[in-house]
């Protein structure tokens, strides 16, 4: 399968990234599309599980270290999901952690932590 192509039309300068301007950077971009993909994973997930979500939302928060590298990233995530026990959610959320295809192409990210929770 083949996705694309893909490319980002809007304001992107040094000011955006490394300071405060106005624009997006590469790193809110590849948290956009970690937040974006591990939601999917798990939506589906649950759903395979016979436990379909209400909703699911989550959000990323990229840390940038020296180099600049990419040293951390955090994913915050709550469902609302009917008819399920909190370790079995906790078992798919880490599992939608570790197979969504973002989280895989980040694997070189030194930390990624993962707060799921119900709601």
């Amino acid at each position: 399968m083949i996705i694309g192509p893909a490319h980002y039309e809007g304001p992107y300068t040094f000011a955006s990234r490394f300071r405060s301007g106005q624009g997006n950077n590469p790193e809110e971009l590849i948290g956009a599309a970690h937040a974006g993909c591990y939601s999917m994973f798990l939506s589906t997930m649950l759903t395979d599980n016979g436990t379909p979500p209400v909703r699911v939302t989550t959000t990323a928060t990229v840390h940038l270290g020296a180099g600049p590298t990419i040293t951390k990233i955090d994913l915050m995530c709550t469902a609302d999901v009917r008819g399920i026990s909190a370790e079995k959610f906790a078992e798919l959320a880490a599992g939608a952690q570790a197979k969504c295809s973002i989280s895989k192409a980040l694997a070189a990210v030194e930390t990624v932590t993962l707060d799921a929770k119900l709601v």
